[in-house]
């Protein structure tokens, strides 16, 4: 199946050449002159990858990146004549997968499509729960003993619900991969994500105040800004 790529770029010179190029590759490619044209076409389909130039009329690329993230891990390629590292770590920082200064050549930007699309095709078919079959995991303290639906933290049973478990099962088997909300809500509940933000959340919520010290400031299940939640990581001699 083709995949379908969202360009935002507002050079029509620049955004031809690519259409053309990307589209002789077998890629199917809609394209976003401005940031209110992509937000519309965003809300509207779904893409495999994004495209984006972070100097926008209106809403600008870094708000783009903001909303794209804040609901979709979709990998995002940022193609922008602004070249320093302060704008690298920031496009980068803000949750974007890869960086490609103007003038680029079109030979470099098709080898960095696909391979973000191959790092997206490999990281979704690890994120599904078939993982490795670990019976016991363990993080710090924490302990989850995943036959008996047990979890213990400094070997004191800690009473989870189901789904709060499953949450802690998918972080804990993956212990240095961010989940977006998308991907936990896909894994634990077995079913399409319906944008139930507040389901996440509050599952996440009452699973720190059952395995955290201090659940205002949790070590162990560590928010990221703009994709989702991971493990918080713990030195060996901690």
């Amino acid at each position: 199946m083709q995949s379908r790529l969202l360009l935002i770029e507002d050079d029509y010179a620049i955004a031809d050449m690519v259409q053309r190029h990307l589209s002789k590759e077998g890629f199917v490619l809609s394209h976003a002159a401005d940031g209110e044209a992509a937000l519309r076409l965003l809300a509207q389909e779904t893409y495999q990858l994004i495209l984006l130039d972070l100097m926008l009329p209106g809403v600008d690329g870094m708000e783009v990146l903001r909303y794209v993230r804040a609901s979709s891990t979709v990998p995002v390629l940022i193609l922008s004549a602004k070249d320093s590292d302060v704008d690298k770590a920031l496009g980068l920082g803000f949750g974007a997968d890869d960086y490609l200064a103007k003038p680029f050549s079109l030979i470099e930007l098709t080898a960095r499509v696909k391979a973000a699309l191959r790092r997206a095709s490999q990281y979704a078919g690890a994120a599904t729960v078939t993982a490795p079959q670990q019976h016991v995991l363990r993080v710090h303290e924490l302990t989850l003993h995943t036959e008996e639906h047990l979890a213990m933290k400094r070997d004191q049973p800690i009473n989870l619900t189901a789904k709060e478990l499953l949450i802690l099962k998918l972080l804990m088997t993956y212990p240095k991969r961010a989940f977006s909300k998308e991907q936990i809500y896909r894994a634990v509940w077995n079913d399409d994500y319906l944008n139930d933000v507040n389901a996440i959340q509050v599952h996440i919520s009452r699973l720190r105040d059952k395995i955290e010290d201090e659940p205002a400031t949790p070590k162990y299940i560590k928010t990221v800004w703009g994709i989702g939640y991971k493990m918080g990581e713990f030195r060996d001699d901690a």
